[in-house]
């Protein structure tokens, strides 16, 4: 199985070793759904250098009620299966959180979240509109001790061409993780324009494949011929770090 990936070749060195966005656990979300799947796209992942996979199934109450033990147990399943297939690689998992009340509510009552590296948290927002409790829910969680990770804020319309606003968010302590399909235009041309602007100015403190699928994956080698990504790598980035 996945002999195409063990040609006997030294995996080429790479810049960026770490990916902290990803939803590589078979079957949790609108991710990978099976093992075979997963271990295909790790495979590529080790093939281009990575030495660590942090992997973030969605929890989002309405849509993915994915439980911090069921995400456990699955990763369970797919480290056993990296260790039975001798992949050298690292794989971890958080969770990337919707903000919802769900969301919330586990704040207000100290239930212990998923994060990854020094208490960092990942989370996603409503495309369309900023929520209500952002600033609530920002406040909360670095009271808490937690530091959030504003997922692909390169994607959100009330960023769009609001660097104030994006630089207010900063200002709170959020970090900024860009998906690196924004800089080959993946998701749209204002999104790639924002991912521009963020790098331009410096806010963006980690990478993310946000890989889903294979055609993600193939997104991964083909962005490190662009610009931007260079420019990207030349950050201050936090991805080599874990």
């Amino acid at each position: 199985m996945f002999n195409w990936f063990k040609k006997g070749k030294t995996p080429p060195d790479s810049t960026l070793q770490v990916d902290i966005h990803s939803h590589l656990l078979p079957a949790l979300d609108d991710g990978v759904k099976t093992l075979e799947e997963a271990l295909e796209i790790i495979l590529q992942f080790h093939s281009l250098g990575y030495r660590k996979l942090i992997t973030t199934p969605h929890i989002m109450s309405d849509v993915y009620p994915n439980t911090e033990d069921g995400i456990r147990e699955q990763l369970a399943i797919v480290k056993a299966s990296i260790q039975k297939n001798k992949i050298e690689i690292e794989v971890e998992a958080a969770a990337e959180y919707y903000l919802d009340e769900n969301l919330m509510q586990k704040l207000t009552t100290n239930h212990p979240l998923l994060t990854f590296g020094e208490s960092y948290l990942l989370f996603e927002t409503n495309f369309l509109n900023e929520p209500l409790t952002l600033k609530e829910f920002i406040f909360l969680a670095t009271t808490k001790g937690y530091k959030p990770v504003l997922a692909h804020p390169e994607r959100y319309m009330y960023l769009e061409n609001n660097l104030g606003k994006a630089e207010d968010l900063l200002d709170r302590g959020v970090l900024f993780q860009l998906n690196i399909g924004s800089l080959t235009g993946l998701y749209s041309k204002p999104a790639q324009r924002m991912a521009h602007k963020l790098i331009d100015n410096g806010w963006v403190h980690f990478l993310g494949s946000d890989c889903h699928h294979r055609i993600h994956a193939r997104q991964v080698e083909e962005v490190r011929k662009l610009k931007y990504f260079q420019k990207a790598l030349a950050l201050p980035l936090l991805n080599n770090t874990l």
